[in-house]
């Protein structure tokens, strides 16, 4: 669809979410955006060395990150960041988020009118123009640093148009006695080592927990997901809930109350912190016993059927062991 053609249709149907209106017409979210660049949608530049900063400025916001399978939002503010050129953090009790700059290629500051007000955000998208990080404004936030923000990032090209590239990652075939290897380098390794390990291996995390046998992985029914959000709840226990996408993980580190089913999806509607999670989505759920220099560490791993991680659930502590274990193993 040309910008022209993209513009008629969004305003014969307007109702729809941006997201849903770009799914349902084949286009990519980003090419929404763009081809409504102008007083009230602005090119901004993605990089996060440069956007981070400024977002911190914002005050209270809501940090959204997405893949196919799951939303998370929290809701507070963003801490000072540490950007690197190829990885980055930022590190708070409210926002936690680790960045991954090679994915952070359109950005678009957009104001939204509406009846109830005007809404504020940022957003930025990888690529294919799929969604990385989006940070919302809340009435708390400070809108002259917004207003900063846009002008300071604000790009030279304010074009309409869109050209999206592939952002496939392809993984190499597995290295002979890769299932050996895997065994013998596990229990070493630290977290980040262990991304390393499987690289190395050319193994997914799924092929990997299948080869590393029960006494490191073990495959559970999908429905332990919801089973495990409802237990810690109930028992009040504080977990860490990490999801995202190739370009931004977002880490939720606390407790959980309220916990939602609705069709397929199970929510976590809490004032600060909402998860929505399609459960139908999750064709491999694993307890993997995750290296860690401090001793067991348990967390339930989802993956969508092309083997791409959707979230993960972890905690620390013998309740949170005993839970863990028990859960119902695939049948």
């Amino acid at each position: 669809m040309t910008p022209e053609e993209i513009r008629r249709a969004r305003a014969k149907a307007h109702r729809p979410r941006a997201r849903d209106f770009a799914v349902s017409h084949g286009i990519p979210e980003a090419a929404l955006l763009a081809a409504h660049v102008g007083p009230l949608i602005t090119r901004i530049d993605a990089a996060p060395d440069r956007l981070m900063p400024l977002v911190a400025a914002l005050g209270q916001a809501l940090a959204l990150t997405r893949n196919e399978s799951c939303v998370q939002e929290r809701t507070g503010q963003y801490p000072d960041c540490r950007i690197g050129q190829d990885a980055g953090t930022v590190t708070g009790a409210e926002v936690s988020l680790r960045l991954f700059p090679a994915h952070w290629r359109h950005g678009f500051a957009v104001v939204e009118p509406n009846a109830r007000g005007t809404k504020r955000s940022l957003q930025v998208f990888d690529a294919a123009g799929e969604a990385v990080h989006k940070v919302h404004l809340t009435p708390e936030s400070d809108v002259a640093a917004f207003d900063a923000l846009v002008a300071a990032l604000r790009l030279p090209d304010q074009g309409d148009g869109f050209s999206a590239e592939a952002s496939v990652a392809v993984m190499p075939g597995a290295a002979p006695d890769a299932a050996r290897m895997l065994r013998d380098g596990w229990k070493d390794a630290t977290a980040q080592d262990f991304d390393s390990l499987l690289a190395g291996l050319g193994l997914t995390r799924p092929a990997a927990y299948r080869l590393a046998g029960p006494g490191l992985a073990r495959p559970l029914d999908p429905a332990a997901v919801t089973q495990v959000l409802s237990a810690v709840a109930a028992d009040g226990i504080t977990v860490q809930i990490a999801s995202g996408n190739a370009g931004c993980l977002q880490i939720f580190e606390g407790r959980v109350a309220n916990i939602v089913p609705t069709g397929p999806w199970i929510n976590v509607l809490d004032p600060l912190f909402n998860l929505h999670l399609r459960t139908d989505h999750l064709a491999g759920v694993w307890l993997v016993d995750r290296p860690d220099r401090n001793g067991p560490s348990p967390a339930i791993e989802g993956f969508d059927a092309a083997g791409a991680a959707v979230v993960r659930i972890s905690a620390a502590g013998p309740e949170w062991q005993a839970l863990a274990g028990a859960l119902p193993g695939l049948a």
